[in-house]
């Protein structure tokens, strides 16, 4: 244990890592509480009442995911521009509210969650959170750009509420306390192989949100971005799919195919760009294609050099082709998923 008790230290030599405010002395745990909650997710600022609090916080490692169980008194927290700007922040929550009640606020939106409700929270951008009550949530903290989504698309996803009576609160929210309360227990491979199907299953009922969303009110212009998007999509093998050969196909001009790219906060080169790294990433994971070079999937989707390729993958997943394949090919080939999920990608992200 640390000689200062404001900075949290493990209470016990687990594989998952707890922390507890009563290793605290009473005077001190304030402190301690606010160290603790901000090494887990982000560096917060917090008020108790009184300046009296316990709780206790227990995290775990899920390959390149974090999990973490926290319950405690009454608390107010927030994410302030200050905070942000350290820099520490390029996550998104998932939280589960397990016991009690809550409140967040982000991006001018407000929520009001009861047990067994979960709310997406970008900790890159202001936030608060309230619980007047004693509470407890299960978290899982996802680097931002596993799931490859927009600035716009975040902006829909926070501080809206996912309830259990929903497809997609069905599915996550039993998964999502299964794996947070086991994380700990999981082999190694076993959990590098769960968070990249944990990432698969985000990426499918993400999607699947911000498609109803977009269905509730169907602009012209979002009426053709879809259509264009599934033109892409269907030619993303042709290396010459460029701007000119889009607007050309679909009868607009290439202003306004921009001008519709524009308004997802997203051009329309990096979009074809990302469509082919995503398709790449899922045939190097697969083991039937194990036999086919990293130069033949790249230009089976449209790239035409393997450098280049090799480049803008290593940029946006982090490793290169090669080691992505290699860990891939080490992870059981059956993960462990919520019952009635039959037919989500393969893989979503790389780690």
């Amino acid at each position: 244990m640390s000689s200062d008790p404001s900075t949290p230290e493990p209470a016990r030599p687990l594989s998952a890592t707890v922390y507890t405010t009563d290793a605290a002395p009473a005077h001190q745990r304030l402190a301690y509480w606010r160290a603790a909650l901000s090494r887990t997710f982000a560096p917060v600022a917090i008020s108790v009442p009184d300046e009296v609090c316990s709780g206790t916080i227990r995290t775990s490692r899920l390959g390149h995911l974090r999990v973490a169980t926290v319950e405690g008194d009454p608390l107010w927290a927030r994410r302030t521009p200050q905070l942000i700007a350290g820099g520490d922040g390029a996550y998104l929550a998932v939280k589960l509210l397990a016991r009690g009640v809550a409140a967040f606020r982000q991006d001018a939106r407000e929520v009001q969650l009861g047990p067994g409700e979960i709310v997406f929270l970008d900790m890159a951008r202001p936030l608060r959170m309230e619980f007047p009550h004693p509470f407890q949530t299960k978290s899982l903290v996802v680097p931002r750009r596993l799931l490859g989504l927009e600035e716009s698309d975040l902006r829909q996803l926070t501080a809206t509420a996912i309830r259990p009576d929903t497809v997609s609160g069905s599915l996550l929210a039993p998964f999502l306390t299964q794996l947070v309360d086991n994380a700990d227990t999981y082999p190694s491979a076993t959990a590098e192989a769960l968070a990249r199907h944990v990432v698969d299953l985000l990426t499918v009922l993400v999607e699947e949100r911000l498609h109803q969303e977009g269905r509730d009110a169907p602009s012209p212009a979002r009426v053709m971005l879809a259509r264009i998007q599934q033109f892409i999509d269907r030619h993303l093998a042709d290396p010459d799919l460029t701007p000119e050969a889009i607007a050309r196909a679909n009868r607009i001009s290439v202003r306004y195919l921009h001008k519709l790219f524009q308004a997802e906060d997203i051009t329309v080169s990096r979009w074809i760009q990302r469509r082919r790294l995503q398709e790449c990433r899922r045939e190097l994971a697969r083991r039937e294609a194990a036999g086919r070079t990293i130069a033949a999937v790249a230009r089976r989707w449209g790239f035409t050099s393997p450098a280049h390729f090799s480049r803008v993958f290593r940029n946006v997943y982090g490793m290169s082709p090669v080691e992505w394949r290699e860990s891939a090919a080490r992870a059981p080939r059956v993960p462990v998923l919520p019952s009635g999920v039959s037919a989500v990608p393969e893989v979503a992200a790389s780690y």
